[in-house]
């Protein structure tokens, strides 16, 4: 499947001042711990939040977590400190969307109760056999649009598209945004009794994971079955996975065998390996009702065995199939994939202060397009490289199109 985001423009951003990033999909972002991987994908995932909920509590979320913008620190109010900019440039979204762009820069505003305000926001639809549909915001400018009717009443400290998304022209970008999803699976949360939800939508952390499972369970049998072969796959003698209903609260039972012996062993999530309740809240991920647009995996090696990896390499794979997928990872392992080509790896290198997204250099390229070496054992002997370029030879994108309003 053909990457929905095609192109991310980020500045000033954390660790990256100034950067474009090209997606294939899947997409791997290789590098060293500190080189700022989960730097570019939090970009991504914290523009697809923006459209789920009001900038003021997302940057009242983010900020707690770590310093906003690039040069910030944690000192400064609620990690912002400079100017943010971001642009996803789209290709084809559905059958009428061909191509669609998204553009937003927010700068501090210097007021204690509205800490930033919106400087630009910029969107931009292709519709095939149709006029594209447009609007282009600059503050203390009127609202600019070529669809008739649309006039919303927007603060300076709130985005137009999440507005404008009920209208079926906006609709499905913002439908795509915002369904951007990262996961960082945690154990623990799997381990814990979690509360119902309705199961549509795999949280981050996957604190609600059996209610997810319970969904697919519902939905498609199936589906839960191909779930626990794969577990089985990870974990020997996995025959069967229930979710559980105590005192209003769920959890996980896993039934194993030997012999052919059904239900040999009974053992709920407490008694489960970190790595094997990785794999799993990867699994509801990949197999959830609800298929994210764009879903991040963040270190998908952790805990998990390396003779196991091959299974999670095919997890993904297949979840290229249904959505775009983007996987941070310094691991060989994970790129000893066979079905691995340089058009999928980039290089994420820290480079005089500031994170740098490269795509493979020549010799790489060439070892994987030759079959002399794999991604991984490029990784193993150090020759897994970026291009090589000075910082003014950079690419530069500008995060507006001005000639497309």
């Amino acid at each position: 499947m053909e990457p929905v985001i095609r192109r991310l423009i980020v500045q000033g951003f954390r660790s990256i001042r100034s950067e474009v990033v090209d997606f294939d999909n899947p997409t791997f972002l290789v590098g060293r711990n500190g080189s700022g991987k989960s730097n570019v994908v939090d970009a991504l995932a914290f523009l697809g939040e923006c459209m789920t909920r009001h900038l003021r509590w997302v940057f009242a979320d983010w900020g707690r977590r770590r310093a906003m913008t690039y040069g910030s620190s944690r000192a400064s109010l609620d990690g912002f400190a400079g100017r943010l900019g971001i642009s996803a440039v789209l290709g084809p979204i559905d059958e009428m969307v061909s191509a669609a762009r998204y553009s937003v820069s927010i700068v501090p505003s210097g007021d204690d109760l509205s800490p930033y305000r919106v400087e630009r926001e910029q969107c931009f639809i292709e519709r095939r056999g149709e006029q594209p549909s447009w609007f282009d915001r600059v503050e203390s400018e009127p609202f600019r649009t070529n669809v008739e009717g649309i006039r919303p009443q927007l603060s300076d400290d709130a985005l137009a598209l999440p507005l404008l998304g009920g209208d079926s022209r906006f609709a499905p970008l913002f439908e795509t945004l915002g369904g951007i999803r990262s996961y960082a699976i945690v154990p623990d949360r799997l381990r814990e009794l979690q509360l119902p939800d309705s199961g549509w939508d795999l949280h981050r952390d996957g604190d609600n994971a059996v209610s997810v499972l319970r969904r697919i369970e519902e939905n498609n049998p199936d589906d839960l079955q191909r779930i626990v072969e794969l577990l089985a796959a990870i974990v020997p003698a996995i025959e069967r996975l229930e979710m559980k209903e105590y005192g209003g609260k769920l959890s996980l039972e896993f039934l194993q065998c030997w012999d052919g012996t059904p239900g040999s062993l009974v053992l709920d999530a407490s008694s489960m390996s970190d790595g094997t309740l990785r794999a799993l809240g990867l699994l509801a991920a990949v197999y959830q009702r609800r298929t994210p647009s764009v879903m991040i995996v963040e270190e998908p090696e952790a805990t998990i065995h390396p003779g196991a990896l091959s299974v999670i390499l095919d997890i993904l794979h297949h979840a290229s199939e249904r959505g775009q997928v983007i996987v941070t990872t310094h691991s060989p392992e994970v790129l000893d994939a066979e079905w691995l080509e340089d058009r999928h790896i980039r290089i994420v290198d820290w480079q005089e202060g500031e994170t740098r997204v490269l795509p493979l250099g020549v010799r790489s390229r060439e070892a994987l397009r030759q079959h002399l070496m794999s991604a991984g054992e490029l990784l193993r002997s150090n020759a897994l490289t970026g291009v090589s370029r000075a910082s003014d030879s950079m690419p530069q994108a500008e995060l507006f199109e001005e000639a497309a309003v």
